[in-house]
């Protein structure tokens, strides 16, 4: 192997410019993914009206209201 340091330098300034061309083909596809995600925020369009709330959600909520009412009920000491 050689021990001229021109070589070295040469390897160094490759391998230094192959990293910059990762880097800029990587901050590319990053800048590419982030305007795509603009372009789907920007262009979701909300519903003119809210939807009706499902059957299975009203009977959730009414659920989770009585455990509520039951819980406040175990905390002011009232028996059930």
């Amino acid at each position: 192997m050689t021990t001229d340091p021109t070589f070295y330098v040469m390897i160094a300034a490759a391998g230094l410019a192959g990293l910059g061309m990762v880097t800029m083909a990587i901050l590319s596809g990053w800048r590419g993914w982030l305007a795509l995600k603009h372009q789907e925020l920007t262009h979701r369009t909300p519903s003119a009206e809210p939807t009706a709330p499902s059957a299975g959600t009203r009977i959730e909520l009414a659920d989770l209201k009585e455990r509520i009412r039951k819980l406040e009920a175990i905390a002011a000491g009232v028996d059930l």
